[in-house]
């Protein structure tokens, strides 16, 4: 599969600054605890393979080095998954929006301002949606660095090409 070559928008998700407060979230609880859980990681995951469209292996060399956890087999089967491809994978047409995620799991916004403290004083509504366009959340957060809307519509269109070359 033809995946986008790498720029700053991955250095941005390595380093928790993609202006996605769960997936900031995330990120930023890997590098200081080595941890990750389970539903940030298939949301991590999804945003860097269908939101940034980058190449699986990326994102599971990256755990692969941070996660004290980290094992193989559980790690390349949970990246080939999150990005739609693989033996076991996810439909391609399964994308996780980071919005709604937090809206269902991260409702009052705990996670988030554990691990992302420029977040502390935002109202957990304000976490579970898009600023306005080129606005950030709050002073000192980044904007995001992509569309969510956008990019999934991207990808739809990415995997339907990719299947009819198939066939």
């Amino acid at each position: 599969m033809a995946w986008d070559q790498p720029d700053e928008k991955l250095t941005a998700w390595q380093q928790g600054k993609t202006g996605f407060p769960i997936v900031d979230a995330g990120m930023r609880e890997l590098l200081a605890t080595g941890h990750m859980h389970n539903r940030v990681r298939m949301i991590v995951a999804m945003f860097l393979t269908k939101d940034l469209h980058y190449d699986w292996r990326l994102g599971e060399s990256w755990f692969m080095q941070h996660l004290i956890d980290g094992e193989i087999a559980s790690n390349n089967g949970g990246w080939q998954w999150s990005a739609g491809t693989g033996a076991d994978a996810a439909p391609y047409f399964r994308i996780q929006n980071p919005w709604s995620q937090t809206q269902r799991f991260d409702p009052q916004g705990i996670y988030i301002k554990r691990w992302v403290p420029e977040l502390a004083q935002v109202p957990a509504k304000l976490l579970q949606a898009p600023p306005p366009p080129g606005r950030s959340i709050a002073a000192g957060y980044p904007t995001p660095i992509v569309d969510h809307d956008t990019e999934r519509k991207r990808t739809l269109a990415f995997f339907q090409q990719h299947k009819e070359r198939q066939s």
